[in-house]
């Protein structure tokens, strides 16, 4: 008689779209969740690094020297990591002087909208790759509703979503949500409801959570 399979692991995880690291931490759970043979259930919640940002964007290196002070130098070395990491594990990173960070807002209101379709999770992954792989606005709404389009969503719909604010009050209340919870940044992975962690914690360290909660022994 076969062994009934294992019920998938619940992994909330809240995280922006512009946030490398969230991209990063994903691919690294993925990758962990797969060596371990352990079905993940993704969940994933709004947090805007940028709530202020405008709608035309800011040059992402001066975004980044006037919110943390780093140099040119230090910028270039991070990116060199960020994009090390991601071709480690299949994902192109193709930063540039030119590249731009954009507010997010919209983004995760279509993400929340595609939360009732059941395709959230293929929506923020292809929004990921927009923004890092593709450099596209993701702040735009004609670019917003051609990425729904990519994974199956109805556009015209997305359109009515985005330029009626449908999702705002409710990405809103997510948001406070997981402020009251705590979250100061991202990204921030709650296993089974039970066990947190923020930050990209690497593909071992992911393993271990994995393994721990699947037989019932994480701390």
């Amino acid at each position: 008689m076969t062994a009934p399979s294992p019920a998938p692991i619940r992994v909330d995880i809240v995280s922006d779209v512009v946030c490398p690291w969230c991209a990063i931490g994903y691919l690294q759970l993925a990758k962990a969740a797969r060596e371990q043979s352990i079905t993940l259930d993704i969940h994933w919640h709004p947090f805007e690094l940028n709530p202020h940002m405008a709608e035309e964007g800011e040059n992402l290196f001066n975004h980044l020297s006037a919110k943390y002070g780093i140099t040119a130098q230090q910028s270039a070395q991070t990116r060199a990591q960020i994009t090390q990491l991601g071709q480690d594990l299949g994902f192109e990173f193709r930063f540039s002087d030119d590249m731009f960070m954009w507010n997010t807002f919209r983004a995760h209101q279509l993400i929340d909208w595609a939360e009732h379709q059941g395709k959230a999770h293929d929506l923020k992954l292809a929004l990921l790759k927009a923004h890092f792989t593709d450099r596209r606005n993701v702040s735009d709404i004609d670019t917003l509703c051609a990425i729904a389009a990519s994974v199956g969503l109805d556009a015209d719909t997305a359109r009515v979503v985005l330029e009626n604010a449908t999702y705002a009050d409710e990405v809103r209340g997510k948001q406070a949500f997981w402020t009251s919870k705590g979250v100061q940044g991202v990204p921030a992975m709650i296993f089974a409801g039970r066990y947190g962690v923020t930050g990209a914690q690497g593909v071992e360290n992911y393993g271990r959570i994995l393994t721990g909660i699947a037989a019932g022994t994480a701390a």
